[in-house]
């Protein structure tokens, strides 16, 4: 009933559907993510926030000199509170990211085999597995050639140790 190319085309579409609705969603889950932790650090900071002006009203009730106390934590309040807010995005932050962009890379090279595009060759791979074999060619060469001299060196030695030296004697 259905012809095999057919098939195939139908395949291609579906995965293709499939394709875009999952980069859709994984840009809509990144954004829902950064929202929800720029909301949570605001939400954070504005707690500690109010705790150090809650400390700030208390001291200038009792005076000008514990306002000042006041006033100097309460702004050393605000800034830890700044850090620990900033500190609490950027790690959700480096986690959303880190995740999106698998996500991307994935969703892009799901899109190249299905467009038919094949992936790169490895060239750092190729290049550091070849000069490690001139390596080893080389180590290899330059001991063959040196057993070879010595081989030779033996030889001559041999040789000279074994020759007999046979003078003529003349008028005995």
């Amino acid at each position: 009933m259905f012809s095999r190319k057919s098939t195939a085309e139908r395949t291609a579409a579906e995965a293709w559907d499939y394709l875009s609705s999952a980069m859709a969603s994984a840009g809509e889950s990144a954004r829902d993510a950064g929202k929800t932790t720029a909301s949570l650090a605001g939400a954070k900071a504005a707690e500690l926030a109010g705790k150090a002006s809650k400390q700030a009203g208390k001291a200038s009730r009792h005076g000008h000199e514990l306002a000042g106390r006041a006033s100097r934590r309460s702004h050393k309040l605000t800034g830890k509170a700044s850090r620990r807010s900033q500190r609490l995005a950027g790690k959700a932050s480096a986690r959303m990211n880190a995740a999106t962009d698998e996500a991307w890379a994935r969703a892009h090279r799901a899109a190249d085999a299905l467009a038919g595009r094949r992936p790169g060759l490895p060239w750092s791979v190729i290049l550091g597995a070849s000069l490690i074999g001139v390596a080893l060619g080389w180590t290899a060469a330059a001991t063959a050639r040196a057993a070879a001299e010595r081989r030779a060196e033996n030889e001559q030695l041999e040789m000279a140790e074994t020759a007999i030296v046979a003078t003529p004697t003349y008028g005995a």
